[in-house]
């Protein structure tokens, strides 16, 4: 079929052939579909939808558009996803615990864009880590310690690239369809056993209510189930920051913290344990959710996991000791200074888009892909719902390089905190799981 007959047939609401989608999806490396073209059969997409099977095939079609990595190791290969948040550092744990438990994870992570903060941009906090390695390096590294997070390679579907830069600049990047093939067609090229899911919903979410939350994990267990690829789909809460922390060295710092057990937040344990539990299930590395639980608390507490993540950040380029004292290698911001509440109370809500915007704002964030990051920056101590804010209690401790940035953070961190009134409902971390 050729492109603007496939569109045609999408746009009227038919069901797209394998074969079609597949030929599709070659065209979008090959240069036989143009970019008007991409444009017109994501809008009919977003309109008209895909069935499972239309997301299965258009998922592997991505998948195949480049390279498909094949592990030959003695443990199961897994992996996490998560559709990102403000203050989500669960990633930088995550991939040490499971390494620690005998999982491999050879985590392909993005950079940040809008309000949410990337996983890539974090690990470039660290003096020398190179993030974009070769795939030989990569492999090696996650061969020798278990687990490597690098960003993505442009040989691991590179339709996907070219479609979501269509897709971004196109209102169409809302569809639940093409959402699915996004993320998945990335994490079926890494060769992937088993992958962990997390579906953020609330105002700091992509999905800001929970049906919505539900379809997308619903779509992506499905669609991942179909193609091979066993996967269990959590709805986490993103109606407040789920770190006290934003910003890229500041969460490489607190994620040294949480694995050396200096400190661990409830809510981010539960999260990080829960979606680990998931990839040891799903690697036979526990035959139940108690047992894998205990496996990773062991993992922490004999600190077998910072020492994964200590090896890690090595292999990459970066500091041998880095566990030891991650702010002798990293920059720190010049100013640090508390922002006082407006007035004094208890937090009964948070815009966290808001928040996250605010480390936007600091320079620790992009709103385009080109735009440089100042991994410096950001904010600590944020106040959480409950907790009550004064003189002596400020919103949160700004970091920042000029006192213009501190005055401007100041105010849209206010203004991103409701203090007195009625209490947000309250929401456990993990909400629901899905699974097929």
């Amino acid at each position: 079929m050729i492109p603007q007959e496939l569109i045609r047939a999408k746009r009227d609401g038919k069901v797209l052939s394998d074969a079609d989608i597949a030929t599709f999806i070659a065209g979008l490396v090959n240069g036989a579909v143009t970019e008007g073209q991409a444009a017109a059969f994501a809008m009919a997409v977003y309109f008209k939808g895909m069935n499972i099977d239309e997301r299965v095939a258009l998922t592997k079609a991505m998948r195949d558009s480049g390279t498909v990595l094949a592990w030959d190791l003695p443990g199961p290969v897994l992996d996490k996803h998560s559709t990102g948040g403000v203050g989500d550092t669960v990633s930088l744990m995550l991939a040490p615990m499971v390494a620690a438990c005998g999982g491999y994870v050879p985590m392909i992570s993005g950079r940040g864009l809008g309000h949410t903060g990337g996983t890539y941009d974090k690990f470039e906090s660290i003096p020398g880590y190179v993030a974009a390695p070769t795939m030989t390096k990569f492999r090696s590294v996650v061969g020798k310690v278990g687990c490597a997070v690098i960003g993505q390679t442009p040989d691991l579907a590179p339709a996907d690239k070219r479609l979501y830069g269509i897709r971004d600049v196109t209102a169409t990047v809302e569809s639940i369809g093409l959402i699915t093939a996004s993320i998945l067609s990335k994490k079926l090229a890494a060769g992937l056993q088993g992958l962990a899911m997390d579906v953020k919903v609330g105002n700091g979410a992509f999905m800001p209510t929970l049906a919505k939350a539900r379809d997308l994990a619903t779509s992506i267990a499905q669609v991942a189930t179909g193609a091979g690829l066993p996967t269990t789909a959590l709805i986490t809460d993103m109606d407040r920051p789920l770190a006290d922390v934003a910003g890229n060295a500041l969460e490489v710092a607190y994620a040294v913290d949480y694995l050396t057990g200096v400190r661990r937040e409830p809510r981010m344990h539960e999260v990080t344990m829960a979606l680990c539990t998931e990839m040891l299930l799903h690697g036979r590395l526990a035959r139940t959710p108690k047992a894998a639980r205990a496996k990773l608390q062991t993992a922490l507490d004999s600190g077998a996991a910072a020492e994964k993540f200590e090896q890690m950040v090595a292999a990459l380029g970066g500091p041998k000791k880095f566990v030891d004292n991650p702010w002798k290698a990293m920059e720190r911001a010049p100013l640090q200074a508390p922002i006082a509440p407006p007035h004094a109370g208890p937090v009964t809500r948070i815009d966290t888009r808001a928040v996250g915007m605010v480390v936007v704002a600091l320079g620790g964030g992009r709103t385009r892909p080109q735009d440089p990051v100042d991994h410096a920056v950001g904010l600590t101590g944020l106040a959480g719902i409950g907790d009550v804010v004064g003189t002596d209690r400020p919103l949160a401790v700004v970091h920042a390089r000029t006192q213009a940035q501190v005055a401007e953070a100041t105010a849209l961190l206010q203004a991103a905190y409701r203090i007195g009134g009625r209490p947000a409902t309250p929401f456990e971390p993990v909400l629901d799981r899905i699974t097929v």
